[in-house]
């Protein structure tokens, strides 16, 4: 045997395992790369027209125009500053937090007392659960047109019924005082058959035999509702109010519509004031201040959410 022969012998022991993960990485690469071939579509989509967006309106927060033609001046946090000093910006804050609860609450109840009321599967139920789901899909756009023709003050649906009754009939749309809680309406009528879907699903989790051992063992409906079903809808419940709370920021079609805003500024939301700062006064930097403003609420808020939800489950 040569004298570089025992040198070698270290030199292949430490080659060997390296070549070993780079087998199984080859290895594992071959496999998914079917998979990757078909999510590269979406991934460039998702690349383009979300996290693309998402950067070029984080950058478009720093700068700021005079007028369309005008070059970019670059500002800095100055834009944050002038959304978070704007009183409109409060003020359509404040309305969107009173339209969010407003909406939210009604919406989820509706949708829990349908679920548990349609949870067995029958023919009937199943009728039911579909005229319930129907308005989810009617777009926004067409609802609201629908809606306007309802609340038309003295010839609407609606005042045409409740006029036998009040001697004075509102302005649901024009009066500032209620114009916001009417165009609440709209949004649990659309919603509250969307939520059902995701209780219905998590019925399904609830363990029957449990449910029959709390009856034979005497427990009522309340008391099976309150100590068997809550506790397997709790995941249930926190991911539908994380999308009632998106919701409730990310639409405002119905707000285009059938107010623009008004009147003085009682229905102007969030998204509604990022929609003027952008195209009515092409203010782009404070309209992209305010999108990011919002954004990072919603995702602090969202994060609580989890974060609570967790805590309580580890709690158990």
């Amino acid at each position: 045997m040569s004298l570089a022969e025992p040198a070698a012998l270290p030199v292949a022991a430490s080659v060997a395992p390296r070549l070993h993960i780079l087998k199984r990485f080859s290895s594992r690469f071959r496999t998914s790369l079917p998979a990757y071939l078909l999510l590269l579509p979406s991934l460039v989509f998702l690349a383009l027209f979300t996290y693309g967006a998402m950067g070029r309106v984080f950058i478009d927060a720093l700068y700021q125009r005079a007028t369309p033609k005008a070059p970019l001046r670059f500002v800095g946090l100055d834009n944050i500053g002038a959304v978070l000093a704007d009183p409109y910006f409060a003020g359509a804050v404040v309305n969107n937090l009173i339209y969010a609860v407003g909406t939210a609450i009604p919406s989820i109840g509706l949708a829990l007392l349908f679920a548990l009321a349609l949870a067995r599967t029958s023919a009937v139920n199943s009728a039911l659960r579909a005229a319930l789901f129907l308005p989810v899909l009617i777009p926004m756009v067409a609802a609201s047109a629908l809606f306007l023709f309802i609340f038309l003050p003295n010839v609407g649906l609606l005042d045409y019924y409740i006029g036998r009754f009040l001697p004075v009939l509102p302005n649901w749309l024009g009066d500032p005082d209620i114009a916001l809680w009417a165009i609440m309406i709209i949004t649990i009528w659309k919603n509250a058959g969307y939520y059902m879907l995701f209780f219905l699903a998590g019925l399904q989790a609830v363990p029957e035999d449990v449910m029959e051992a709390a009856h034979l063992d005497g427990a009522g409906p309340f008391m099976r509702f309150r100590h068997i079903i809550l506790p397997e809808l709790k995941p249930t419940f926190l991911f539908v109010i994380v999308i009632a709370t998106l919701n409730a920021v990310t639409q405002v079609d119905h707000v285009f519509v059938m107010t623009k805003g008004g009147p003085s500024n009682s229905t102007n939301l969030v998204l509604f004031y990022i929609y003027q700062q952008a195209v009515e006064h092409y203010d782009i930097g404070k309209a992209s201040a305010a999108t990011l403003v919002t954004l990072a609420a919603l995702m602090g808020l969202t994060a609580l959410s989890f974060r609570t939800m967790a805590n309580r489950e580890g709690g158990r």
